[in-house]
């Protein structure tokens, strides 16, 4: 029997919460001190922020970090 390990998917909802604000990823990216490309691939998916990034973004938007970043699992 194999080691089994768990996959996650983390889910965001950042650019609801900007479009909310009406602020361009730019904008956003400028107010937490990142590249608007680390927004883009933040909101796409394809990039988890790290802990302390997810942090300010929560900071930012002044919502808890669970209200932001939601994570699926599964096991394989």
């Amino acid at each position: 029997m194999g080691k089994t390990k768990m996959k996650l998917k983390i889910r965001n909802n950042v650019h609801v919460l900007r479009a909310e604000k009406r602020m361009s990823q730019e904008q956003l990216a400028s107010e937490i001190e990142v590249t608007r490309a680390t927004i883009n691939s933040i909101e796409k998916g394809n990039y988890n922020p790290s802990l302390e990034l997810a942090f300010r973004i929560a900071e930012f938007f002044e919502k808890n970090i669970n209200e932001i970043f939601s994570v699926e699992g599964r096991y394989e």
